[in-house]
């Protein structure tokens, strides 16, 4: 088990949430996989092990997990949401318009503009989101 998954799981101990085996299958494979999957991507990741587990098992744990503050539930307008358990450092994410792969890249954090919105007009900042489109380098190669 990675360190990362451990630091979780204790975390997830700590709130009182019991670690059920599909618990731990969905969280390890949202910590290492860091692929921002929707919860049918996780569903058919993990059926062959779990065949007894439905989408909405899958469901109630990312919001355990939302809740406890291990993902993030990103939207984008379309009908999925999906999960980044990248929640340790601060990042934005690059999205490919022609598959929807979501990359994690980093730059310096925009602490500037939020203290800018609380001092021009009194605003208090919770957080924010910033997106970058385009076309990955995967659809860039099949297009030629």
């Amino acid at each position: 088990m990675t360190q990362r998954v451990e630091k979780a799981v204790e975390i997830l101990k700590n709130t009182g949430v019991r670690m059920t085996p599909q618990r731990h299958a969905i969280l390890t494979y949202l910590l290492e996989t860091m692929t921002h999957p929707t919860a049918d991507e996780i569903y058919k990741a993990l059926e062959g092990k779990f065949p007894n587990m439905s989408v909405a098992t899958i469901y109630n744990n990312l919001r355990v997990f939302k809740d406890a503050g291990l993902v993030i539930e990103l939207t984008y307008g379309d009908a999925s949401s999906r999960f980044d358990a990248n929640v340790e450092e601060d990042h934005y994410h690059a999205i490919c318009s022609n598959c929807g792969a979501i990359r994690d890249f980093h730059f310096p954090y925009l602490r500037e503009a939020e203290e800018a919105a609380a001092k021009d007009i009194g605003f208090k900042v919770t957080g924010h989101r910033m997106e970058v489109y385009g076309i990955c380098e995967s659809c860039q190669k099949s297009a030629h």
